[in-house]
């Protein structure tokens, strides 16, 4: 099907949605009116939007349509900080376009995204229901967001089937690669309380560094898995080991590390905590101090298996780009791992080079591509599944 066909303006127009957007400067937690301009664009669609506020955060959940299924659309509004404003070729929150090239902070995380989505969604085909869930937590501790706005809704019965998040996942070039899953992540906090005592005299003393490297060191050699279908192996990373101890000739009373786990589905947070625990009491035995092993999961490692939605997805791409995408589960975590728990997910969305990064950018012609990208989705999408 030809690519021109998909590549048609709209009254709402997807520059003039992101810049709006870029230009609320909405620095996790602060909203700076984003969700309002958002929720007017939507509702000028027919969409009926709820803000769904929790702490200090504010979220959005937009539906049009009272049939089934529900594809739903999933993002986020907040954006990092910045950083030096003098370093940008323009104000970060000015959203100038310049040589085709939109530049701005969440231009590419992931403001071009919501706002490519809105705009496909206006030609949407009159059948099932098209969603939004909206959330101004995702880049900060994501307490407050979508995990709190997916547990409400699933209180209410609210019935979602698919769920496309617009997170930047293409490499090199737009849809090269959609995210099918993400790995997990747990971090852990280790403190070893010892006895602090003179170097010379160590019989008197209980050195806390000696079991915390020992430990470290057995964690860090074991191999955990040689990987999982459509996944890397999984890794120990550890990332910092403090003392704190500015003298040559103490032994001192404390020394504490940090570690993160970065995991497929072959573990989870349970199994995983498990056995730090029992690393750590086998480290405990014979030493006259204690440790203390604290694990946090993030999220648990998940995947969407090959089927009808990946297909879907995956044609959508085809036809707009001219090549099917990879399917991977590389990089971090990402909202995904709460909306798998409501219904299966796929993430899409552009290219993710400059996010986070000083002028933050994406050409227009990619945004376009985008939109063009979504609306074969929709359409595909309800011919497939209502």
């Amino acid at each position: 099907m030809a690519r021109a066909r998909y590549l048609r303006r709209m009254k709402l127009d997807v520059i003039d949605l992101a810049q709006a957007l870029i230009r609320a400067p909405s620095v996790t937690p602060a909203d700076a009116g984003a969700m309002d301009v958002l929720q007017t664009a939507l509702e000028g669609l027919g969409f009926a939007c709820r803000r769904m506020r929790f702490g200090e955060i504010e979220n959005l959940y937009a539906r049009r349509g009272t049939r089934g299924p529900n594809l739903c659309f999933a993002g986020h509004t907040d954006v990092v900080p910045p950083g030096d404003a003098a370093a940008w070729t323009s104000d970060p929150f000015q959203a100038q376009v310049k040589d085709g090239v939109l530049i701005g902070r969440g231009a590419v995380d992931m403001k071009g995204a919501i706002a490519a989505f809105v705009a496909a969604a206006a030609n949407a085909p009159a059948k099932g229901s098209l969603s939004l869930l909206i959330t101004g937590d995702e880049e900060g501790d994501a307490v407050d967001g979508t995990g709190k706005v997916i547990a409400a809704l699933m209180g209410e019965g609210e019935p979602i089937d698919h769920c496309v998040l617009g997170e930047p996942t293409s490499a090199k070039t737009l849809g090269d690669q959609i995210k099918v899953g993400r790995r997990g992540s747990l971090n852990a906090q280790i403190t070893v309380s010892g006895k602090q005592g003179h170097v010379a005299y160590p019989d008197k003393a209980a050195n806390p560094i000696t079991p915390l490297v020992r430990l470290l060191d057995r964690l860090k050699a074991h191999v955990l898995d040689m990987g999982y279908p459509r996944f890397p192996a999984s890794n120990l990373e550890i990332t910092t080991i403090d003392v704190g101890n500015p003298a040559t000739n103490v032994i001192p009373a404390r020394a504490s590390a940090r570690l993160n786990i970065r995991f497929n589905p072959h573990h989870d947070g349970a199994s995983l905590s498990d056995w730090l625990d029992r690393e750590r009491r086998a480290a405990e035995e014979g030493f006259a101090g204690d440790i203390e092993l604290t694990p946090r999961l993030t999220g648990n490692a998940f995947i969407t298996e090959p089927g009808p939605f990946v297909d879907v997805v995956s044609a959508a791409v085809a036809d707009i780009t001219g090549a099917p995408p990879e399917l991977s589960t590389t990089g971090g975590i990402s909202d995904a791992r709460f909306i798998r728990a409501l219904c299966p997910v796929i993430e899409l969305g552009l290219v993710g080079a400059t996010m986070h990064a000083v002028d933050e950018q994406v050409p227009v012609q990619e945004l376009r591509d985008l939109e063009a990208i979504y609306e074969r989705l929709i359409e595909r999408y309800f011919a497939a599944f209502a």
